[in-house]
C-alpha cells in the first residue's frame, strides 16, 4: 500500500510539474485570451448582464429540459467552490507564501478565457437522449466536434471523470464534512455519513431538475455566509489589510524572504503553487464545468460562454481570495504566528488542514471558528458533491446508456458514505491523479476546435 501510494504521488508530481499540466492549462488560457482578444475583459460587463437577465431563484426561465442560465452557473459554481477553496488555499500559502495568491490570480485571469471556450463548445455540441434530457460536455464535443475516430479520447476522459469526481472525488468532499463536524460538534462520523448520503440520495433521485433547484438556492446562501464571515474578520483586522496586500505583491517576486530557500526554488514554489491551486479550484480547462453549462437553455452558445466566466471570477477572485486575505491578515502579519514564515516549531502547531480554522479562530474564538468552518465546509463540500455527481452521471450515460446511471447513483452514495470514514492518503492521491488525467483530452479538444469558438466570438463582438 505504501508503494502504491508513493507511486501515485510521484505520478501526480510529474503531471503537476512546471513542465506539464501547469504550462498546458495556463498556455490554453493565454492562447484563448489572445485568440478571443481578451474576452474576459472586453465582455465582462456583457457577462454580468447575461447572468442577471437569467437569474431566478425559482427556475422561472428553465425549460422542460436542461436548466436556466443561472441554474447552470450555480451548478458549475457549486462544483468549483469546494473544499479546495479552503484546504487548497492553505496549501498554496504554506508552500508558496502570500505571493502565491498573486500567481493564483494570474492563472484565473487566463482561465476565464478557457472556460468561455469550454462553455461555448458544450453548448454547440450538446444533444438529448430519448427522454429529452440534455447531455453535453467534453466527451460529446470530442466525438461530435472532432469526429468518431476520436471516440477513444472521449472514452478516456469519461472514465477519468467518473473515477475522479463521481466516485473518489466525492469521498474527499464527504470526508471534509465528516472531519469538520466531528471536530466542531463531536458528532460521530458514521452519523454524518448517513445524513449526507440520505440528503444526497433525495436530490440525486430528483434528476437534473432537483439538482438545479437546490444549487440555485444553496450557492447564493453559501457564498453569503462565507463572505459575511470573511468580511467580519477583515474589518476586525483592518489595520493589517494594507500590509496584507503589500505582502501579496512583494512575496510574489521575492518569495524566499518568507518561505526560505534559494530565490529560484522559492519563486518556482510560489508560481507553481499559485497556478496549480487556482486552476484546480476554478477547474478552467479541466473539463468538469462544461457539463453544467451544456444544460443551460440560452439562445446562442456565446451567452453561456460569457456567463461561465463569472463562475471563475466568483470562485477565485471572490471566495478563494477572501479566504486567503483572512489567512494572511491574521497569520502572516507582524503579530501572526507565520510572520517569519512556515518554519520551525510553528509547523507543529498549524498545518494546511487547520490553517483556515486557526485564522478565523483568532477573531471568532477557537470554538466558534471551528463551528464556522464546519458550516462553511458543509455548504462547499455538499454543493460540490451535487455538481460532481451530475457530471459523472452524464459520462456514465455516454459510455453505457441511461439505465447504467441508476447503478452509478447507488455506487456514488456508497462512496459518499465511506468517505466520511476514510483516512487513507491514497484516496486523495488517486483523486488528484484522475483529475490530472482529465485535463489532457479536454485540452486537446480545446485546441482542435478553436475555429468553432472563434465563430461564436464573432457573434459576441456584434453585441
Amino acid at each position: 500500500m505504501d508503494f502504491l501510494n508513493q507511486l501515485v504521488s510521484d505520478v501526480n508530481g510529474v503531471l503537476w510539474g512546471v513542465f506539464f499540466l501547469i504550462p498546458l492549462l495556463c498556455g490554453t488560457g493565454i492562447f484563448y485570451t489572445i485568440k478571443l482578444r481578451f474576452v474576459q475583459v472586453r465582455k465582462f460587463g456583457l457577462a454580468a448582464r447575461f447572468l442577471l437577465g437569467g437569474a431566478s431563484l425559482f427556475g422561472k426561465r428553465a425549460d422542460k429540459s436542461g436548466m436556466s442560465s443561472f441554474q447552470a452557473l450555480a451548478t458549475a459554481v457549486a462544483a468549483q467552490v469546494g473544499t479546495g477553496n479552503v484546504a487548497g488555499t492553505a496549501t498554496a500559502l504554506v508552500a508558496g507564501g502570500p505571493g502565491s495568491l498573486f500567481w493564483l490570480w494570474v492563472a484565473a485571469f487566463f482561465g476565464m478565457a478557457t472556460i468561455f471556450a469550454e462553455a461555448v463548445l458544450a453548448q454547440t455540441y450538446r444533444t438529448k437522449d430519448e427522454q429529452g434530457r440534455v447531455l453535453g460536455g467534453p466527451a460529446y464535443y470530442i466525438t461530435l466536434g472532432m469526429g468518431e475516430k476520436w471516440r477513444p479520447l472521449a472514452v478516456f476522459f469519461s472514465i477519468a471523470i467518473i473515477i475522479a469526481l463521481g466516485c473518489i472525488g466525492n469521498m474527499v468532499q464527504s470526508n471534509s464534512i465528516g472531519d469538520a463536524f466531528h471536530n466542531a460538534f463531536g458528532v460521530n462520523r458514521v452519523v454524518v455519513g448517513v445524513v449526507i448520503a440520505v440528503l444526497a440520495a433525495f436530490i440525486f433521485l430528483g434528476g437534473v431538475k432537483r439538482i438545479a433547484a437546490v444549487t440555485e438556492k444553496l450557492v447564493p446562501i453559501m457564498a453569503a455566509v462565507f463572505l459575511l464571515g470573511g468580511v467580519v474578520v477583515l474589518i476586525a483586522r483592518i489595520q493589517y489589510v494594507p500590509a496584507t496586500f503589500g505582502m501579496i505583491f512583494k512575496y510574489a517576486f521575492q518569495p524566499q524572504a518568507i518561505v526560505g530557500g534559494a530565490f529560484g526554488t522559492a519563486l518556482k514554489a510560489a508560481i507553481s503553487q499559485g497556478a496549480k491551486r487556482g486552476l484546480f479550484s476554478n477547474e478552467a480547462g479541466m473539463g468538469s464545468t462544461p457539463h453544467a453549462h451544456a444544460q443551460a437553455n440560452v439562445k446562442e452558445p456565446h451567452e453561456q460562454g460569457c456567463v461561465a466566466m463569472i463562475g471563475v471570477f466568483i470562485d477565485t477572485f471572490v471566495v478563494l481570495t477572501l479566504n486567503a486575505l483572512v489567512v494572511i491578515s491574521t497569520l502572516y502579519t507582524s503579530d501572526g504566528i507565520l510572520a517569519n514564515g512556515y518554519t520551525g516549531a510553528v509547523t507543529e502547531v498549524v498545518n494546511k488542514t487547520n490553517l483556515t480554522q486557526t485564522a478565523f479562530g483568532l477573531v471568532f474564538g477557537e470554538q466558534f471558528g471551528a463551528v464556522f468552518i464546519a458550516i462553511t465546509l458543509f455548504f462547499f463540500a455538499f454543493s460540490t458533491i451535487l455538481g460532481w455527481n451530475l457530471f459523472g452521471k452524464i459520462n456514465v450515460a455516454y459510455l453505457f446508456g441511461e439505465k447504467a446511471t441508476k447503478v452509478y447513483t447507488i455506487l456514488a452514495l456508497i462512496f459518499i458514505f465511506l468517505g466520511t470514514l476514510a483516512s487513507n492518503d491514497l484516496v486523495w492521491e488517486l483523486s488528484d491523479m484522475f483529475n490530472n488525467l482529465m485535463v489532457i483530452p479536454n485540452a486537446l479538444a480545446l485546441f482542435a476546435l478553436t475555429g468553432m469558438v472563434q465563430a461564436a466570438m464573432k457573434r459576441v463582438n456584434k453585441l
